[in-house]
């Protein structure tokens, strides 16, 4: 192989004609998983000066119309609270989203998205859901429900085979997963 086919190719460069298929189909769907990321991210900022950690921020709040607490986005995005802290202060200065005290809990905030907030990420969405489509374009409908059902069946074979995430980590993998520290009481 070529050394531009090996650039071109990425992670997939790192298998070979040998190696198991176990190990090229992982790392084929890791390099297909890392460039469509890099797409979205690319575009988002190029068309919208956003990042894909605000996108998935907004995604997650136009989901839930009457808002979430911030420890439900912290869960949701699977990041810290100081992390949502930081996105919620940005979008409520800029008006797209509003902090509310919760009304089963006056200590707790729920943020939710403002009509202008909303307005925006509809126009981010529309495009987002335009360049899935150009990414995913060469795939036939039914190509793409295939892939997606197979990608089910080892998505809930995986989950039904991992440790639980009580279950301590294994001494050599106690970096792995990087335990979160949630912001109490969700206020900043």
């Amino acid at each position: 192989m070529s050394r531009l086919a090996r650039v071109e190719l990425g992670l997939e460069a790192r298998a070979h004609r040998e190696d198991h298929l176990d190990t090229r189909m992982w790392l084929r769907l890791l390099a297909c998983s890392t460039d469509i990321e890099q797409a979205i991210r690319q575009r988002l900022r190029q068309q919208f000066g956003t990042t894909l950690s605000r996108f998935d921020y907004l995604a997650q709040l136009e989901r839930h119309p009457k808002g979430l607490r911030m420890s439900e986005l912290s869960a949701c995005l699977m990041v810290t609270g100081g992390n949502v802290t930081g996105l919620t202060d940005q979008l409520v200065q800029e008006g797209w989203g509003q902090r509310t005290e919760d009304s089963r809990d006056r200590r707790v905030w729920r943020v939710r998205l403002t009509a202008e907030g909303r307005r925006r990420f509809e126009q981010m969405a529309a495009a987002h859901e335009g360049w899935l489509r150009q990414l995913f374009k060469p795939m036939q409908n039914a190509e793409k429900k295939a892939l997606y059902d197979q990608l089910g069946q080892l998505r809930q074979h995986l989950l039904a085979t991992s440790d639980s995430p009580t279950t301590p980590a294994a001494p050599a993998a106690a970096a792995w997963p990087i335990k979160r520290t949630p912001n109490p009481g969700g206020r900043p």
